[in-house]
């Protein structure tokens, strides 16, 4: 995939997926000049993109950006800051970094929203723009997202201002030990 990072490169090689033939075609498509043809070729040829007939191998492609998406690092739930516990359950129903689809089951459901809940911090109130802008982060549909998370108490709204209503929520130990 590196072979194509350069320009020139990518203009050849796309040059040759249209159906150019020859250094002259591929100039000729281009706008390059031949010298610069034959030098993106034989790059091309050495990263296995392009056979010695000038054809375009794009099983070779394919793998190649395979090879580029796997080496992606993926975004975990525990890289979001879920819990162990909560983690467990939104595997099944996380892509990357995004969940894909609210559980049927009300409990994994529960789960879900209780994550998406601990976005909101308890005692502020959040426009409804700021929490379409929270949420869009995890799921394209966030008017789903936020009539599931007011529907299960875990936000309450009122003219269009939303606050959190329920979810768990971490105690700070040291406020509680100061009041006693």
């Amino acid at each position: 995939m590196a072979a194509l990072a350069d320009t020139r490169r990518l203009q050849v090689f796309a040059a040759l997926v249209l159906g150019a033939t020859g250094v002259d075609g591929v100039a000729e498509r281009t706008g390059l000049a031949a010298r610069d043809v034959e030098r993106a070729l034989d790059r091309l040829k050495a990263a296995g993109l392009v056979a010695d007939d000038l054809s375009v191998r794009i099983d070779a492609f394919g793998s190649a950006a395979r090879d580029v998406g796997a080496m992606r690092p993926l975004i975990t739930p525990e890289d979001r800051g879920a819990t162990p516990e909560q983690a467990a359950v939104l595997r099944n129903f996380w892509d990357d970094g995004r969940i894909t689809a609210l559980p049927m089951n009300a409990q994994k459901r529960t789960v879900v929203l209780d994550y998406l809940a601990a976005l909101f911090e308890p005692g502020s109130i959040y426009p409804e723009a700021q929490v379409n802008s929270m949420l869009s982060v995890f799921h394209p549909d966030v008017a789903t997202m936020r009539r599931f998370l007011v529907e299960e108490g875990f936000l309450e709204r009122r003219d269009g201002f939303y606050w959190r209503a329920g979810g768990t929520f971490d105690v700070d130990t040291e406020v509680g030990a100061e009041a006693e």
